[in-house]
């Protein structure tokens, strides 16, 4: 699992690529058949039927890989919104973007260097199928982090191209993520002596509580956001046992920046507000 930082690591001993936004997922082919697993290690083969199929047609006895399961927006970009609907309905739109190799053909390849193990899965998978390979980006880890924002992808993970495969939390992996703003239903105002004020907001139409955002607004900002947040005061929202925090009826509208690609907000912070 690698290590979230704010800035990719220079140098030659790195390589890049894309962080997709799906499901991070194993494929493990044996004598027994195909079986896709999730990061909890749940079997959701069945959830997976052309995909299983896909690695059940690549050229090799026995093979556990590692990757990402997606499916393209109309944009060519990888959607985890969309990934939920082609899980029940959509087969045929889900890939395997793999970027790692632990075992292959009774042989386990986790002692050797990262590199040497992406040598030997890019042989392995065929051009134009269900299973991709993750191509690394050429070019230094500055202007690759530049393009991965600009193209309003998730983020770029870096590793070290001599990194053994192990298991857990990892700084041989790291992960840059880019921030985009939304627009969430505020759900209240959270604010103690001596500590920072908080926004709790919610999804837009649903009023699923998402997280909370640092208030970093400026001060006339913050003042006017106060004397909204007291005229619209509201009852406690189901479920919702937050201390020193103003509830508010709904119609408060909250322009949140956050890292992108994340199902609940994260390093969040309120840029703007206005009433519906």
């Amino acid at each position: 699992m690698p290590t979230l930082v704010e800035k990719p690591p220079e140098g030659d001993g790195w390589i890049h690529e894309v962080k997709f936004d799906g499901y991070r997922s194993q494929i493990v082919r044996d004598a027994e058949g195909v079986r896709i697993f999730t990061r909890r290690g749940l079997d959701w083969t069945s959830k997976y039927r052309d995909l299983a199929k896909a690695a059940a047609e690549l050229e090799v006895k026995s093979a556990i890989m590692d990757g990402e399961i997606v499916v393209l927006n109309d944009a060519g970009l990888s959607d985890f919104g969309e990934l939920r609907k082609a899980i029940a309905r959509r087969q045929h739109d889900l890939y395997f973007v793999d970027f790692d190799l632990l075992h292959l053909n009774g042989h386990d390849l986790r002692d050797m260097p990262l590199e040497d193990r992406r040598e030997i899965l890019d042989e392995l998978i065929p051009e134009g199928g269900r299973i991709q390979f993750s191509q690394a980006l050429p070019g230094d880890a500055k202007s690759i982090f530049h393009l991965v924002d600009k193209a309003g992808l998730e983020g770029m993970v870096s590793k070290r191209r001599d990194s053994k495969y192990r298991s857990g939390p990892s700084k041989a992996w790291l992960k840059t993520k880019s921030f985009t703003i939304d627009e969430y239903d505020l759900l209240g105002v959270e604010r103690e002596a001596g500590k920072p004020a908080f926004a709790l907001m919610a999804e837009r139409g649903t009023g699923r509580y998402v997280g909370s955002a640092f208030i970093t607004l400026n001060r006339e900002m913050r003042e006017r956001l106060w004397r909204r947040v007291q005229e619209h005061a509201g009852p406690r929202p189901k479920g919702m046992r937050r201390p020193a925090t103003q509830w508010v009826k709904p119609g408060l509208i909250g322009r949140v920046k956050h890292l992108r690609g994340e199902e609940d907000l994260r390093h969040a912070s309120l840029q703007d507000f206005r009433e519906e």
